[in-house]
């Protein structure tokens, strides 16, 4: 008698790693978070040609009369550390450390939010000082272009305590690592951009 064929297990399309990838070799979702960050490059693009546009056009008073240079630079430190504690993250989560994790996406966010704050109070000092958003168009293309930032780090802040709190409930494992990454993905992008707009914004003279 011939001997039964025994048939394969079924194959979890979900769980096969060609499933996930694209033809590019990464997975959908990160190559969607990739695609939408290169619509975000043509978004500050965009608002960077236009501050570089009109703060030389605009009469009155401006932002450079109203800078304080060691204090930017301090807030700007604060969120480029960041970005060291969002690897750190990684680092964390892909080892199984999920204490660690916990502690380094936390630290990720409370960097965002010491930059955020003071962004807010460099705004009040400013509007006290007289540069508002109506004071000519100058003001209006800084706090357009500084304000879009500010809210994306704001953004990216809330997915952060979001993950922290999956982490913290057990939701998010080793094998979700992605899910980090990609948050990565997006926050490292935020501080790269804020390099490029405090060397135009602030660094270089007018």
């Amino acid at each position: 008698m011939e001997q039964a064929a025994i048939a394969p297990p079924p194959t979890d399309v979900h769980s096969s790693p060609s499933a996930l990838e694209t033809s590019t070799g990464v997975t959908n979702t990160k190559l969607a978070m990739w695609i939408f960050l290169s619509s975000e490059c043509l978004l500050f693009g965009a608002l960077i040609a236009t501050y570089l546009l009109y703060r030389d056009r605009s009469k009155g008073l401006s932002a450079s009369s109203v800078y304080n240079i060691p204090f930017t630079s301090a807030t700007s430190f604060i969120l480029l550390m960041s970005s060291l504690t969002m690897v750190l993250a990684l680092a964390a989560i892909q080892r199984g450390d999920y204490r660690r994790t916990k502690i380094w996406i936390i630290a990720t966010a409370l960097f965002g939010m010491t930059f955020v704050g003071g962004q807010i109070y460099e705004f009040t000092e400013f509007s006290r000082k007289g540069l508002t958003v109506s004071t000519n168009l100058f003001g209006s293309s800084f706090y357009l272009l500084t304000g879009i930032h500010g809210l994306h780090v704001t953004l990216g802040i809330i997915w952060l305590l979001s993950l922290w709190g999956l982490v913290s409930q057990g939701k998010l494992q080793q094998r979700h690592s992605e899910t980090i990454e990609i948050a990565g993905l997006y926050w490292h992008f935020v501080d790269v951009v804020w390099i490029v707009i405090f060397t135009v914004v602030y660094l270089i003279p007018r």
